[in-house]
């Protein structure tokens, strides 16, 4: 691979200027009760880009207290759809009138590379707003057959108030991703976005409100999880939580709704995704789909396919593939157009990173490719590739969210559907074929959310997304997660000397 030095901070783009660093509560931009901050920092320099307001347990009081007014006795639950639908589409449009301003919040923030920011993520965003926005006055009970002297219908009503808890590896995805079904449903919410990246999150808040979104539906609590998120995950006046992140803090925000008000939860956990490739394919376009991967947005993905099966008649040469097509990998700033992979988020996950690498090192795997930092200065990592891997190592067991692939070989259809299944995750698995019998045979026998065949990262807004196991459970995208955020009621009254039922 290619390492080019990180330059000046400005070298391809004008850094932005931080408009947003307080609280959104109600509707205004405010301090902390404590007035506390924390530093967010830019992982290509290692240097602080702004201090945040840290909210706690009182500010989540205040901003539970303005979404719960504005659910119980504002207008955005009573809104005519399609009025929530037009104000939703003009918040998208607003997104689309900021793509570079927001792109370049997430690369400063995260080490997301600009260009497919500008291209990718911040577009999609707005599409998810507007997808959303259609379904906001599309949304019906039914009338129920029923086999006594009874008229019954159902009506889909808002959950109530939302606690959004999102990840860093993609700010502007998963904020949309949560909010989107959330405000078409009717109801009101916090956002608490990642402490590593809260800045598109404000900017977010401030176009929901340049839109006409009414005060107290969106609120951003910006803070850590242990506090913040754990006053949303034990709020007894949030009805529900939708979470994106780790099983291990997954498991302690399920356990807090449980023990406060038993508020239902959403949960998108961890994941150690397989990538089968079965010997009939095109080695040299499966080995770029295998790198991209593990690689893509730096293996900052949940659904990464990090554990690469290879089936042993094409080992060998998807190795001498493999190994001659990282080589053109660019890691560096990623504001530089030709760079592929930017800078690992924090410090926290550059070490954990590194440490894994260790682990494949000293555990028996070979390395085929990188293994080392990626520069003296910020949070850059070689993209790295071990062969000869085990199913009982310590690389090819646990989600390292970085980029390091697993390299396995494997001889049977059956002998690889047990070895992908041998893992406490099933969030997603990527099958390489072009056997249609194979492709049908292992897609219905992995225990996993998501499966892709012959593609990898094939997302939609139509395509539920959302794990098996310890991945977790319900699902963002598609209509799928708008459901999540409305209750059934069932209502019955009798009916009397009708000529049918």
């Amino acid at each position: 691979m290619t390492v080019l030095s990180n330059g000046n901070a400005e070298s391809y783009v004008k850094t932005p200027k931080i408009k947003f660093t307080k609280l959104f509560i109600n509707g205004e931009f405010v301090d902390s009760v404590s007035g506390k901050t924390f530093e967010t920092i830019d992982p290509r320099t290692e240097e602080v880009i702004a201090r945040i307001a840290e909210g706690d347990k009182e500010d989540v009081d205040l901003a539970v207290k303005a979404a719960r007014e504005a659910f119980d006795h504002g207008p955005w639950p009573r809104l005519p759809g399609c009025e929530r639908r037009r104000i939703m589409l003009k918040f998208a449009d607003l997104i689309d009138e900021n793509i570079e301003e927001l792109a370049a919040l997430d690369t400063i923030d995260g080490g997301k590379l600009y260009n497919l920011g500008k291209i990718i993520d911040i577009p999609s965003a707005a599409e998810t707003i507007r997808y959303y926005a259609g379904a906001a006055d599309k949304i019906h009970g039914a009338t129920l057959k029923m086999s006594r002297d009874l008229q019954a219908y159902t009506l889909h009503e808002p959950v109530g108030v939302v606690g959004h808890i999102i990840p860093w590896n993609f700010p502007s995805q998963m904020f949309v991703m949560k909010v989107g079904p959330a405000l078409a449903a009717g109801c009101t919410m916090l956002v608490k976005p990642a402490e590593q990246t809260p800045l598109s999150a404000l900017y977010y808040a401030y176009l929901a409100k340049l839109a006409g979104i009414p005060d107290g539906v969106l609120n951003v609590i910006t803070g850590y999880g242990s506090t913040a998120g754990a006053a949303i995950s034990s709020h007894m006046d949030i009805d529900k939580v939708s979470f994106t992140g780790s099983t291990e803090v997954g498991r302690l925000v399920m356990q807090a709704a449980a023990a406060s008000n038993l508020k239902p939860v959403s949960l998108e956990l961890g994941g150690k995704s397989p990538f089968i490739i079965f010997d009939d394919v095109d080695v040299d376009k499966v080995a770029d789909l295998a790198l991209q991967g593990s690689f893509y947005n730096k293996g900052e993905i949940c659904v990464a396919g990090s554990r690469v099966f290879v089936q042993e008649g094409i080992y060998d040469k998807f190795l001498n593939k493999l190994e001659e097509k990282v080589k053109r990998w660019v890691v560096g700033d990623p504001f530089n157009p030709k760079v592929h992979q930017g800078p690992q988020v924090n410090k926290q996950q550059y070490d954990k990173i590194l440490s894994y690498i260790e682990h494949g090192k000293k555990g028996g795997a070979t390395l085929l490719s990188g293994g080392n930092p990626g520069g003296e200065k910020g949070y850059y990592i070689e993209p790295t590739i071990f062969t000869d891997v085990t199913d009982d190592m310590t690389i090819a067991k646990e989600e390292i969210f970085g980029p390091v692939m697993s390299v396995l070989k494997f001889k049977t259809v059956e002998e690889v559907i047990k070895r992908a299944n041998a893992t406490k995750y099933g969030l997603a698995a990527g099958i390489m074929t072009n056997d249609l019998n194979t492709a049908n045979t292992v897609s219905r026998s992995i225990r996993a959310g998501v499966i892709w065949i012959n593609c990898y990262f094939a997302f939609d807004k139509d395509l539920p997304y959302g794990g098996y196991k310890m991945s977790g459970f319900e699902r963002d995208m598609g209509l799928e997660a708008l459901n999540k955020y409305l209750q059934v009621k069932s209502v019955a009254t009798p009916i009397h000397n009708s000529p049918w039922l």
